[in-house]
């Protein structure tokens, strides 16, 4: 009889967690990358570690790598993405584990770009080196939805956000809509307008709120992201607060096909980069994420108006909501709602939310999930727009 068994060690989700958090350090920052994360361990211990903090900077596993020194022999690596095996901006991270003498490696998910696919980890296995994956892959999916889009469909991943009451409306019956939710929501939704590429709106809501759609996080500098009207008819006014002179970011106008040319040149003059797109009555969305995902735009933002809600989700490109709920009540049946059109014909042509939560922000609640489409199936990696 053995009488001091020894115990199973389940250490992989405990170090793998620790890389997920350091990747979320670069959050905002690694665009066109993949945010990541790495840990080195030796004999249980952290020995190393490191995250991907900007294109061009060294990927996680070199950075872990250079932070263990001479620890690395005989070490094991939990990365939260397969290590690349190619040249990019940096040289493979394969070539940098197998001169480290690391001896075991775990990561996260695949990586779907048609560089590595695969050939990460098959370059270390053939090296001699054991390699484990799908290492907590829910939640390293969920870390890099935007990647993840931006490599399977070719364009920006899009975030909904919508302010609303209780019964769902964004402004009273006279149109009065400021503020609906709290000082925490707006704060809350202005970090992640520092974390997007881009932030769209209508032109209704440039008309009616004259919005700046900066980022402004009070003490803490922010990042403003481009900003993008959605304007059929070329009706955003010159004196527009989202001509902003203090701001760095760009202004482009979304049109269609074939705009009134004056107008159009009237814009351009003012600085704004029009994008005419392939409908000739409205902004085509699909065609426009093409264009600026070509314009290295790999996140976008939509902030309203209802309109534009709907038709977004209409066009399927929305891949996550959050909806933030006021403990407050309008009612009315002319006061606007967060989503207008036409809307369906019966209940299984609704998008759904999956991987839902909720959450208190101030006294609001933010609800949000990710969206599946009628006939889409429910993984991350697999849908299509």
């Amino acid at each position: 009889m053995i009488l001091n068994p020894p115990k199973a060690s389940r250490e992989e989700p405990k170090f793998m967690s620790r890389a997920i958090r350091l990747a979320r350090r670069g959050m905002g920052r690694t665009s066109p990358n993949p945010m990541v994360g790495a840990v080195i361990v030796k004999e249980g211990r952290i020995v190393g570690e490191g995250f991907h903090r900007a294109p061009g900077e060294p990927h996680a596993e070199v950075e872990a790598i250079r932070a263990s020194g001479i620890k690395t022999q005989g070490a094991e690596l939990f990365v939260t993405l397969e290590p690349c095996n190619h040249y990019g901006r940096t040289p493979p991270c394969t070539q940098a584990i197998m001169a480290a003498g690391i001896k075991k490696v775990y990561y996260g998910i695949d990586d779907p770009n048609p560089s590595v696919i695969g050939g990460g980890a098959e370059s270390l296995r053939k090296a001699g080196i054991e390699v484990v994956g799908q290492v907590l892959e829910n939640r390293c999916k969920a870390l890099n939805e935007v990647y993840l889009t931006n490599v399977t469909l070719r364009r920006p991943h899009v975030y909904l956000k919508l302010a609303m009451s209780l019964d769902g409306r964004i402004a009273t019956r006279s149109g009065h809509s400021q503020w609906i939710t709290s000082e925490h929501s707006r704060m809350k939704a202005h970090r992640l307008r520092d974390r997007v590429c881009a932030i769209m709106v209508g032109i209704e809501t440039i008309l009616a709120d004259n919005p700046r759609l900066t980022t402004r996080l009070g003490e803490r500098s922010g990042r403003d992201p481009i900003r993008v009207v959605a304007d059929s008819n070329l009706r955003t006014p010159l004196d527009a607060n989202i001509f902003n002179q203090t701001s760095p970011s760009g202004v482009i106008i979304a049109t269609r096909d074939n705009p009134p040319s004056r107008l159009k040149a009237r814009l351009e003059k003012k600085g704004a980069k029009v994008i005419q797109t392939a409908s000739p009555d409205k902004v085509d969305l699909k065609d426009l994420l093409s264009t600026l995902y070509k314009m290295g735009i790999t996140s976008l933002l939509i902030e309203g108006g209802a309109g534009l809600a709907w038709g977004a989700l209409e066009a399927r490109i929305v891949d996550r909501c959050l909806f933030f709920y006021a403990p407050i009540i309008i009612g009315g049946k002319s006061a606007p709602s967060g989503v207008s059109g036409i809307g369906i014909n019966r209940l299984e042509e609704a998008p759904r939310l999956v991987e839902m939560r909720s959450s208190k922000v101030g006294p609001d609640i933010l609800v949000e999930g990710r969206v599946v489409y009628p006939g889409e199936p429910d993984d991350i990696t697999d849908k299509s727009c």
